[in-house]
């Protein structure tokens, strides 16, 4: 009997590395279906996206299967069906998200799901996700919760000596 031989193609093997690199120093992938976006529309959506520090890109379905398998990534196999390209944040995600999902209302993308903080995302989790409050918009509310007492001791006190000038110029207008 014939051994059996698998020939690997170079090119192929090269492209994979190009991918594991790119996904190496990304937590957070967003899958989606870009099928029907003219190019002036992909341009402009990857200008967005880059405002965030995310890049857009247009992958192998099998290719991505794999890179993701040999960074141990968890399995997005649902995701990966059709023609896909794939957000890469490399800083918060939720703004990207929100790009993306904004994006998808008026144009012909869809979004099919996401890997976020290691859990695979359907695409109704990805649009539930966009909608929750980003990182800074947390910390503004919590540092306005926090500066409210204060605010209020500052303007309690400052009252007394407001009143207390008051006072004391209607008196003296009153003995005028």
């Amino acid at each position: 009997m014939a051994e059996y031989e698998i020939k690997l193609q170079q090119n192929k093997v090269e492209a994979i590395q190009v991918l594991k690199d790119e996904f190496k120093d990304v937590k957070d992938f967003i899958f989606t279906d870009y099928r029907g976006l003219t190019v002036e529309q992909i341009t402009d959506l990857r200008s967005k996206l880059r405002e965030q520090n995310a890049t857009y890109k247009v992958v192998k379905n099998r290719f991505a299967r794999i890179a993701l398998k040999d960074l141990d990534r968890p399995s997005a196999d649902e995701c990966l069906v059709g023609p896909t390209a794939i957000a890469l944040p490399t800083a918060e995600s939720g703004p990207v998200a929100k790009i993306l999902v904004e994006f998808a209302r008026n144009a012909p993308m869809e979004i099919k799901g996401g890997i976020l903080d290691n859990n695979v995302f359907d695409a109704k989790q990805v649009e539930a996700f966009s909608k929750l409050p980003t990182k800074d918009e947390l910390i503004s509310m919590l540092m306005s919760t926090m500066k409210a007492p204060i605010q209020n001791v500052v303007y309690v006190l400052n009252a007394v000596p407001t009143k207390l000038v008051r006072t004391l110029q209607a008196v003296a207008d009153s003995k005028e």
